[in-house]
C-alpha cells in the first residue's frame, strides 16, 4: 500500500517501471533500497510479471540480474508464471527474446497455469524456435536431475560412506 506521506512505495515503484519499461525509475528504486524484487501486486504479478508480459526488454535484464529474483512466481488471476505470459507475446522475435531470457534464468518449464497448460502448451504450433528452446531445457533438467540421482546412487553403491568425500 502507498505511504501518503511518500507518495508510492519503492515496491509500488517497481512494478510501475516494470510496466512502463522505465529503466531510469527502475535504477532510482534499486539505488534507494527498500523495495523486494519478488513484491506481487493485487493480482499477484511481480515487475518480472510485467516485464515479461508486455515485453518490456529496457527493464527484463535488470530484474532478472538481481540476486533474489524469483523466475517462477505464480500470479492469483492465471496462475502463471512470467514464462506462461511471455508465450502469449505476439511479436515472434520479442518473444523469443523474453522466453530466452527467462529460460536463460531457469525458468521452469513444467509449471502448470490454472488451465492446466505448460510453457510447452502455450507455444505457438509454428513458432519451432521456442519449441526447440523450451525442449532443450527440458532436457537439460532432466539431465541435471538424472545425474544428481546416479552421483547419490554411485555414493551410496562406492565408498558406503554416503558423504561423497574423496577417501584420503
Amino acid at each position: 500500500m502507498a505511504d501518503t506521506d511518500k507518495g508510492a512505495s519503492n515496491n509500488e515503484r517497481l512494478i510501475a517501471a516494470a510496466r512502463q519499461d522505465n529503466e531510469e525509475m527502475l535504477f532510482e528504486v534499486f539505488e534507494q533500497g527498500g523495495y523486494d524484487i519478488n513484491f506481487q501486486d493485487g493480482l499477484g504479478n511481480t515487475a518480472l510479471h510485467y516485464a515479461a508480459s508486455l515485453g518490456n526488454t529496457d527493464v527484463l535484464e535488470h530484474i532478472l540480474s538481481q540476486d533474489n529474483c524469483d523466475v517462477d512466481p505464480i500470479n492469483r488471476l492465471e496462475g502463471a508464471t512470467p514464462l506462461h505470459l511471455a508465450l502469449k507475446l505476439k511479436d515472434e522475435e520479442l518473444r523469443q527474446y523474453v522466453v530466452e531470457s527467462l529460460l536463460d534464468a531457469g525458468a521452469d518449464t513444467t509449471i502448470k497455469d490454472k488451465e492446466g497448460d505448460t510453457a510447452l502448451d502455450l507455444v505457438p504450433a509454428d513458432d519451432e524456435k521456442i519449441l526447440t528452446l523450451i525442449r532443450k531445457s527440458r532436457a537439460q533438467a532432466s539431465f541435471s536431475a538424472d545425474d544428481i540421482a546416479s552421483d547419490d546412487d554411485d555414493d551410496k553403491l562406492g565408498s558406503g560412506s554416503g558423504s561423497g568425500s574423496e577417501e584420503e
